[in-house]
């Protein structure tokens, strides 16, 4: 049974990975119905947000997750990426960094690396927020000249 679980959860790590959390999520149910661990419900609750648009639900098991191993740095990952997911960028890079505090985890700080940097105005003699600024960016990002 322990082995089984473990290999399910692998299956999911490994589809998560792939950026499938449809299986993911099949795989973790799979895994806590054989196990339960405060990770795994972690990472259920990332995938019921993203899969199922369910942030709440998944707010509410990773705070949990959080709540019973608080120098997990797994469990801020997830919970920044549902922060992500549900369009609060802001908090999710408050709560990632709270995490890498706790302990170092490379994917946090891939995850903070990805998000946390932004590129120099094109215009630097205008504000960052200018309109001009903004459209000229994108624009030059999505030309691949930046």
């Amino acid at each position: 049974m322990e082995k089984s679980a473990e290999k399910e959860f692998a299956q999911a790590r490994a589809a998560l990975a792939a950026e499938d959390t449809q299986s993911a999520l099949a795989f973790i149910e799979k895994a806590l119905r054989l196990r339960d661990t405060p990770e795994w419900y972690s990472y259920l609750g990332y995938c019921i947000a993203r899969q199922r648009g369910q942030h709440r639900k998944g707010l509410e098991l990773c705070q949990a997750s959080l709540a019973v191993e608080p120098d997990n740095p797994m469990h801020f990952l997830n919970l920044g990426r549902v922060h992500l997911n549900k369009g609060d960028k802001t908090k999710a890079l408050q709560i990632w960094r709270e995490g890498l505090a706790k302990g170092e985890c490379p994917e946090l700080r891939q995850q903070l690396e990805r998000l946390g940097k932004r590129n120099r105005p094109p215009l630097s003699i205008l504000a960052r927020s200018n309109p001009v600024n903004r459209y000229l960016g994108v624009l030059l990002t999505r030309l691949g000249l930046r």
